[in-house]
């Protein structure tokens, strides 16, 4: 069975892709290498930032990896917070943080209109694959659903009326940014397989 690295501890990203691979391919996080470093993320995109992750996890752990980079779009904010969304509200990263300066920033806007998209930059032996993947949405005016992480009590899907943050792991993997990049890249993945 074919093993790559998905760059990242985050039990709730992992468990996301591991749904999505099935059993064909075993996904290992960053501690199941011995990876316990910070990985860089200096980039002023989301693909620099994937591609930085993966290249980094292939230089010093000569694995094969993939590493993801996600934003929140919000129309009204020209972008932003976009490849800042994680530090949106600054350090330490707090989710709660960036929910409520995003609200707050939204604060008697009418075009609350957003798009989350993540990228994903693969490594596979010496050659680079990247898959992308959008929802576009809108931002409500105050959070709403206890699943998900990060802006997902926030936003609502084109076509839902519920946030990501009250839709199941499966309905939210079904048309999600990072459930569409993640399908590109199986189908890729299981593919080469």
């Amino acid at each position: 069975m074919r093993q790559i690295c998905f760059a990242s501890n985050n039990a709730k990203k992992l468990e996301e892709i591991r749904a999505a691979l099935g059993d064909k391919i075993k996904i290992l996080s960053l501690k199941d290498i011995g990876c316990t470093e910070e990985l860089p993320e200096t980039g002023d995109t989301l693909e620099h930032n994937a591609f930085q992750k993966a290249r980094y996890l292939h230089e010093h752990y000569q694995v094969d990896c993939f590493a993801d980079d996600t934003g929140l779009e919000v129309d009204a904010l020209n972008g932003a917070p976009g490849v800042y969304s994680g530090r949106f509200a600054g350090e330490p990263r707090s989710d709660e943080r960036n929910v409520t300066l995003l609200l707050e920033k939204l604060t008697g806007i009418e075009d609350r209109s957003a798009a989350f998209r993540t990228v994903i930059a693969l490594i596979l032996g010496d050659k680079e694959y990247q898959f992308e993947g959008k929802a576009a949405g809108r931002i409500t005016t105050e959070r709403s659903g206890t699943g998900g992480f990060g802006y997902d009590p926030i936003f609502v899907p084109e076509g839902y009326n519920q946030t990501f943050a009250e839709l199941s792991m499966a309905e939210k993997n079904a048309i999600s940014h990072r459930g569409k990049a993640v399908e590109l890249l199986a189908q890729f993945l299981l593919r080469e397989s």
